[in-house]
């Protein structure tokens, strides 16, 4: 398990943290990508959904794992430009994954990183699909059922 990965429902949130993740959200998924899109929806207030975060005391890289009652969907999955490429969306994604357990868990990956979502065993389980003007493959990561 990563220590420096933070994990924490919406009420067990600071309002500076909370603040912080909500600005990093923006800036990669509307700022940098160019999606303007209402990216608070609503979910990140529900009992079941958890925040993942790397960095202290400004986050650096992010995840939201949301209950979906009979499975568990991975979204919201970056890392701030100036950090990528040392592993921290690899941690993040193994930290939720161990949180799944034997779940079921699903998510929409932009198709330029299906292959990446593969290696955690996750494979395409639909046709793609554009979003925001972003191609995406919806994905699913079988529980231990499955």
């Amino acid at each position: 398990m990563d220590d420096d990965v933070q994990v924490a429902s919406f009420d067990e949130l600071d309002a500076r943290t909370a603040y912080s993740l909500w600005r990093l959200r923006e800036s990669v998924f509307v700022v940098e990508q160019e999606c303007p899109y209402p990216e608070l929806d609503g979910r990140d207030l529900e009992p079941g959904t958890r925040h993942l975060w790397i960095g202290a005391p400004a986050p650096v890289a992010y995840l939201r794992l949301l209950d979906d009652g009979a499975t568990a969907r991975i979204g919201r999955v970056l890392v701030d430009r100036e950090h990528r490429g040392a592993g921290l969306a690899e941690r993040l994604v193994r930290r939720a994954l161990e949180l799944v357990g034997d779940q079921e868990s699903r998510l929409d990956a932009q198709s330029y990183l299906q292959g990446w979502y593969a290696r955690f065993g996750f494979r395409a389980a639909g046709p793609e699909f554009v979003e925001d003007g972003i191609p995406h493959v919806p994905m699913t990561r079988p529980g231990a059922g499955g």
